[in-house]
């Protein structure tokens, strides 16, 4: 019964651990992406008022949005959009995209 409930114990810590991980990317990595894939539509800097797309948020209207997590990105993300492309993003470029949005806060 011990060994259960610190297989348990271990489980929910790696589980937790995992998770944290998840929700950290790399903001500078998210950038290059966001240039690359994203900046046909958004505008991506702090000071850019308009996207190339006048559909398209900002990404600094996008860190704006209250309550807005990288969770709530990577659910956002990994999504379909009505007027966005049908982009399918690796988890760790959704991290790293979400990384880039917080960091405009």
């Amino acid at each position: 019964m011990w060994r259960a409930a610190g297989l348990a114990g271990t489980l929910w810590i790696a589980a937790v651990i995992g998770a944290q991980a998840q929700e950290t990317g790399d903001a500078v990595a998210g950038r290059a992406f966001a240039q690359q894939v994203c900046a046909a539509c958004h505008a991506l800097q702090r000071g850019q008022v308009d996207s190339p797309n006048p559909d398209a948020p900002t990404f600094p209207v996008i860190a704006q949005v209250p309550g807005l997590t990288a969770l709530a990105l990577t659910v956002s993300l990994q999504g379909a959009h009505r007027k966005m492309p049908d982009l399918v993003l690796s988890q760790q470029e959704i991290s790293d995209v979400s990384a880039f949005i917080l960091s405009l806060r």
